[in-house]
């Protein structure tokens, strides 16, 4: 990534998610302990997907993914964080805003597409099942995951690339807790209001289109749903797509709010808040909501422990 304009003098300094003091310091062991239950919850959901013959199908599989993508997508942001509360220096190099910058939009983008991925696998399994083996097989599943990696890292590589050979003329702290593109134009000593709008269609593109994708599927699915004469059948697929419709909303709604606004809408403390939503709540409660709702999973829990 280029690092050669003149005005990369000078790290950039995160001014964080809060300062210090008694309460802050409670603050920042909750994010921790947070943290590192995300990392066991992830950590443990793809080793009994791993283990446990009866989860090796498609659904499980994108899960493994989600949850991989979860474990690099808050260790991108959390770690960091918690250094600099601890040493007390909040500097931040241009190549490491720059990696940090590139590295949170390639693993949001990634899971944004999986997260719709994930409920057109609902979609086939409710709605189409005999043609389930066909539609989802290892081959689309592959592809699904390549397309979700490959199309996010390009956008983020775009996205990055632009960002950071802008001039930034103005101070160089940053009113965040880790290097994000709406955090950085405030910056900016040039009208980016055109990039902006970049911005905005690809967040319509990577957000809004798997997002609307969703509650489409959903919407199908339901329909489908109420119509089944198995109260046993009904209540375990609505169940199996409530669990992933709360986390898609939550992720969804957050990052939408962020990525889709124009820069004059945006208030630094709002955008903290927020952030902390999809940067570091949503990796914390996708094992959890896939795995404490669901009976495959937690039959897998207890046939492990006996």
């Amino acid at each position: 990534m280029n690092t050669g304009n003149q005005s990369f003098g000078t790290d950039f300094i995160l001014l964080g998610l809060f300062q210090y003091g008694q309460t802050n310091t409670l603050l920042f062991a909750a994010i921790v302990i947070i943290f590192l239950v995300a990392l066991m919850g992830n950590v443990i959901l793809i080793h009994l997907i791993r283990l446990d013959a009866r989860l090796h199908t498609p659904m499980y599989w994108l899960l493994s993914q989600l949850s991989t993508v979860d474990m690099m997508y808050i260790s991108t942001t959390v770690p960091k964080m918690a250094v600099d509360f601890l040493s007390q220096s909040k500097t931040i190099t241009v190549l490491g805003c720059e990696i940090q910058t590139y590295m949170f939009l390639v693993l949001g983008g990634t899971e944004a597409l999986l997260l719709g991925f994930m409920s057109y696998d609902r979609y086939v399994a409710i709605c189409h099942p005999l043609h389930y083996p066909t539609l989802m097989s290892k081959k689309t599943c592959c592809f699904m995951v390549s397309c979700a990696w490959t199309s996010s890292s390009v956008n983020s590589l775009v996205h990055t690339l632009y960002v950071f050979q802008l001039p930034f003329c103005r101070s160089r702290l940053i009113n965040h807790f880790f290097c994000e593109i709406p955090s950085l134009l405030p910056l900016v000593c040039q009208d980016t209001s055109q990039y902006e709008h970049t911005i905005l269609l690809s967040g319509l593109i990577i957000l809004l289109l798997p997002f609307m994708a969703i509650l489409a599927s959903y919407a199908r699915v339901l329909t489908v749903v109420f119509q089944m004469s198995s109260g046993k059948g009904k209540k375990k697929a609505i169940s199996t797509c409530s669990s992933h419709l709360t986390v898609a909303s939550l992720f969804y709604m957050t990052t939408l709010f962020t990525y889709t606004r124009p820069h004059s809408l945006h208030s630094p403390s709002q955008d903290r808040v927020v952030a902390v939503f999809y940067a570091i709540v949503t990796p914390l409660l996708n094992p959890f909501i896939y795995s404490l709702r669901n009976k495959d999973v937690m039959g897998s829990v207890r046939r492990l422990l006996v």
